[in-house]
């Protein structure tokens, strides 16, 4: 059995935390938190390239919302259209010579960056939690987790993995169509690994949703805003606006003039000259009938003299 497991490659011989682990009692020191219910929201934005970050949802002003949960440093909330989350560098790994990595949808041996599901110093730790009290005091068992949309110049995946030799247990594909639920319980704090395959600007928009204990049904999206590589400006993910964000370039030697579907049926010229025959056509009908009916005048005329 191959041992190249991409998880293992990112974080050396540690080893990832099962899914069951991130629930209430974990022997994991790493995920044992608790958040404080007077967690302010910080007013200004930040770039966040190392430490613990959490995406959760919680109440601002009485509304339901998603926010980041920050204690890289001091714990705070923190507004996911002020906030970027960088991925440097220090996050490249080779997708491993492995079938069970397939999912990924790139090549073996192509370097993409990976958020890892267990800490890495040198890289944002990117995961989701619903601990904030109110939250916990007023969701009926638990919320969804939905991937709404990726804008970005290469694909999006994220994935969990139970040790190293347990086979990848795919979350979200942002080649697949949006939706993806993911339920997610109360009093839960987990990570798992992101995947991107091509360096740029990122805007991964999540919906949570979730049955209240009152009988009501809430729910948000958010956009959360990935610089992936050193040469992605911070700036850029943050101004960025969904829709907006720049695809991928096309393969070396294409042109980027030429329309897509040129090889299939001729491209513009072919539209041209089917234009050309179509007006052609319609000037030999005009000259026919107008023929048709000179001749029928001069017949008339034969007649009435005769």
């Amino acid at each position: 059995m191959a041992v190249s497991a991409l998880l293992a490659m990112t974080l050396a011989a540690a080893q990832p935390a099962s899914p069951a682990a991130a629930q209430p009692g974990s022997p994991d020191p790493a995920l044992d938190q608790s958040i404080a219910p007077d967690l302010p929201v910080a007013a200004g934005p930040a770039v966040l390239d190392a430490g613990h970050v959490d995406l959760g949802p919680r109440y601002v002003d009485d509304e339901w919302t998603l926010l980041i949960h920050d204690d890289a440093a001091q714990p705070v909330w923190r507004d996911p259209d002020r906030t970027v989350l960088r991925v440097t560098d220090a996050a490249l790994r080779a997708v491993p010579d492995d079938p069970v990595y397939g999912f990924l949808g790139v090549p073996a041996g192509t370097d993409v960056h990976v958020v890892p599901q267990v800490q890495h110093p040198d890289v944002v730790w990117v995961g989701w939690n619903t601990q904030d009290p109110r939250v916990m005091q007023t969701i009926d068992r638990g919320v969804t987790l939905e991937l709404a949309d990726v804008d970005g110049p290469g694909e999006v995946v994220m994935y969990l993995q139970d040790g190293t030799f347990s086979e990848p247990q795919v979350l979200w594909r942002s080649a697949e169509p949006p939706g993806q639920p993911m339920w997610v319980e109360v009093n839960t704090h987990t990570h798992a690994n992101w995947v991107f395959t091509a360096p740029g600007v990122y805007l991964v928009a999540v919906r949570v949703s979730a049955d209240l204990v009152g009988g009501e049904q809430v729910s948000a999206t958010r956009h959360l805003r990935f610089a992936v590589g050193d040469a992605t400006s911070p700036d850029d993910a943050l101004a960025a606006q969904p829709g907006e964000v720049a695809a991928a370039p096309p393969p070396a030697g294409t042109d980027d003039a030429a329309p897509a579907d040129d090889t299939a049926g001729g491209g513009p010229w072919l539209v041209v000259g089917l234009v050309v025959v179509a007006v052609g056509l319609a000037g030999a009908l005009v000259v026919v009938v107008l023929r048709g009916r000179s001749v029928r005048r001069r017949v008339e005329q034969e007649r009435t003299q005769s």
